[in-house]
């Protein structure tokens, strides 16, 4: 006897993937998942639920939700996966170039910060040098002070 996939509510799935149940309402009506209704409950499939963890994988990897949609939709229009795995190979390439760009630009700013923070503790350390009293001066030795006698009382 065939098991059906087992079905989730909103909170069960929302719960098992880490996501909110707000979350799961966007990705519905973003026409990213399709639950079933079970009366007014919505209800997820094991294929809802599989598209819910490409979906997250594709937001974390910073892929747009238009991006995302059309790679589901390929899902579902070629059942070799040929078309929706070029797709992806074309979109992780681009990705990756503009991740690349912004680890260039990033490394570019974080090494001109640092070399104005080595400015700014030179600059800092020449004013507190210009600004701290001059050093006691000290005898120099071989030389000792003259002692200065002065009266104890006076006598008659």
């Amino acid at each position: 006897m065939l098991h059906p996939d087992p079905l989730y509510t909103v909170t069960q799935l929302g719960a098992e993937l880490g996501v909110t149940v707000r979350s799961l309402h966007f990705y519905e009506a973003q026409g990213l998942i399709t639950p079933r209704r079970a009366g007014n409950t919505r209800v997820y499939t094991q294929r809802d639920r599989a598209r819910m963890i490409l979906i997250l994988r594709g937001k974390r990897l910073g892929f747009s939700i238009k991006e995302i949609k059309e790679y589901l939709e390929l899902y579902d229009i070629d059942p070799t996966h040929g078309q929706q795995t070029s797709a992806l190979l074309k979109a992780v390439q681009n990705r990756m170039s503009k991740l690349e760009d912004q680890r260039h630009a990033l490394e570019e700013t974080i090494s001109e910060l640092r070399s104005l923070e080595l400015q700014c503790e030179e600059a800092l350390e020449t004013i507190s040098a210009m600004q701290a009293p001059p050093p006691k001066a000290e005898p120099k030795a071989g030389r000792a002070k003259k002692a200065v006698a002065k009266p104890i009382g006076r006598s008659t």
